[in-house]
């Protein structure tokens, strides 16, 4: 009999209090699926920098006029230093070569590059990408043959910087709405025991207790949070099967970007349903015992 009582007055101010549900739903729906996003771009990020931060390298790129007693001592200090892990040297005509492959979408632009246009270099792969100052400062440009050090990991970190800027964004704007949609809650639940305040207080009078009382509000709250984050779970899943696996198939294909498994989604749906729940649910509770006696 309670159990039913309960649930009658959950699909009761549900009912009443539509078009506030529905708008707490969508509210909740759009900030959660928002932190969704966010966490799916965290974890894109991190994979990215396993990627890419293993396989940064080093440029030494020497002078037009470098000597072989130059470049043998160049080989020698790379072969004896710690930071190095491995490295390859590459002569004028290799890396032409290497420049004909990478560009040869672009034809023009390889008949206006003439063969002696690339320099001769060293890459080299360091132990701790992140050290790449110490190379810089063995090898200052300008000197013992060396005309410039270029580290990879530069422009990597201008794009990490800018993927974190739009995962932070995603984020914060997540977080505004997410207060909207607890600020929706806590009006929708004291609109609903207004309502219904006849009800509660002959229960009360009756000797029901005041979280009897105060459970279905909360179980309302609950269900609007959870089917939110459920519209939050379909729309990751939306999201990965029209937009990562059709518009981003090919970077994913060529290793550009690493793929979003499916175990990834379903982890983050769980997490942005639970936190559906767990936000709706303590919003409504903290309401009550604040602003609303029952």
């Amino acid at each position: 009999m309670r159990v039913n009582f309960v649930l009658s007055e959950v699909a009761t101010g549900l009912r009443r209090n539509l078009t506030m549900t529905v708008a707490m739903i969508l509210t909740t729906a759009i900030s959660l699926g928002l932190m969704g996003t966010g966490l799916l771009i965290a974890g894109m990020i991190s994979e990215m920098k396993e990627i890419y931060y293993d396989k940064v390298q080093v440029s030494i790129f020497l002078a037009d006029d470098v000597t072989d007693e130059q470049r043998q001592a160049i080989q020698t200090e790379l072969e004896s230093s710690d930071e190095v892990r491995s490295f390859i040297y590459e002569s004028r005509d290799e890396a032409y070569e290497r420049f004909r492959q990478q560009f040869s979408q672009q034809p023009e632009l390889v008949e206006n590059t003439p063969p002696d246009a690339l320099p001769e270099s060293f890459r080299v792969e360091l132990v701790n990408p992140e050290r790449y100052e110490v190379i810089a400062a063995a090898f200052p440009n300008g000197e013992a043959g060396v005309d410039q050090v270029r580290d990879e990991g530069e422009f990597l970190d201008r794009l990490f910087s800018l993927l974190n800027g739009a995962r932070n964004a995603t984020i914060a704007i997540a977080v505004v709405q997410a207060v909207a949609a607890l600020l929706l809650i806590s009006n929708t639940i004291q609109l609903a025991a207004f309502n219904r305040r006849n009800e509660t207080n002959i229960m009360r009078l009756v000797g029901a207790s005041r979280w009897y009382t105060q459970l279905p509000f909360i179980l309302e709250a609950a269900i609007a949070g959870l089917i939110g984050g459920l519209l939050a779970a379909g729309g990751l899943i939306l999201t990965k099967v029209l937009f990562i696996d059709k518009t981003l198939e090919g970077p994913i294909k060529s290793g550009i970007i690493p793929p979003v498994e499916w175990g990834e989604i379903i982890l983050n749906s769980a997490i942005v349903s639970g936190m559906g729940v767990a936000l709706a649910g303590v919003a409504a509770y903290v309401t009550l015992r604040l602003y609303v006696r029952l």
